[in-house]
């Protein structure tokens, strides 16, 4: 007999938009800071954790509104960003730049302004996941790009642009979000 795989976690749109009102709520700290840059991302963009903390200042590309991920077995691909998430990441290059006299040219830096390390990442969206959503069994980055992809499907999207957007190999990898749709 087939054994049936299991369907990923997502988050529902209506606590997708209680998760944005607590993050704008948060004090502005460089710990809530970050966890509104890695929230927010990896929902605009379905990054994975690794792909997002390797990820260079110079890869975000603001006048042709794009991003430029370096991918599992080192395959590039363009992620189209919206206004708001630019601005977002503008504003964090900001306060980064205000903050630490220098970094380095990784996009997300921790505390003491150092390249984030993925536990550190890992744990400050497990932390906002657990606090503010409590229908969820996995809290986990890779949450967020579940929801990523199964939001666009659900929205309509090409199951192809999903599979170029999260940038999967193969088409039955994109197939468990029809799922859920």
């Amino acid at each position: 007999p087939k054994i049936s795989k299991r369907l990923p976690v997502f988050i529902k749109e209506k606590d997708l938009s209680d998760l944005t009102k607590a993050l704008n709520t948060n004090s502005e700290d460089w710990n809530s800071l970050n966890t509104k840059m890695l929230i927010t991302v990896f929902y605009s963009t379905g990054m994975r954790l690794s792909e997002l903390i390797n990820m260079k200042e110079k890869q975000v590309d603001f006048s042709r509104k794009q991003l430029k991920i370096l991918g599992k077995g080192n395959k590039e691909r363009i992620i189209p960003a919206g206004v708001e998430l630019l601005e977002i990441i503008k504003g964090y290059m900001n306060e980064k730049r205000k903050v630490f006299d220098k970094s380095d040219d990784v996009l997300l830096v921790s505390p003491k302004g150092k390249k984030l390390y993925p536990k550190y990442a890992y744990n400050l969206v497990r932390s906002i996941l657990t606090d503010e959503i409590k229908t969820l069994d996995k809290k986990s980055p890779h949450v967020l790009r579940h929801t990523f992809a199964t939001h666009l499907m659900n929205n309509g999207a090409n199951l192809d642009a999903v599979k170029e957007l999260l940038g999967h190999a193969s088409l039955a990898s994109t197939q468990v979000y029809t799922h859920n749709t």
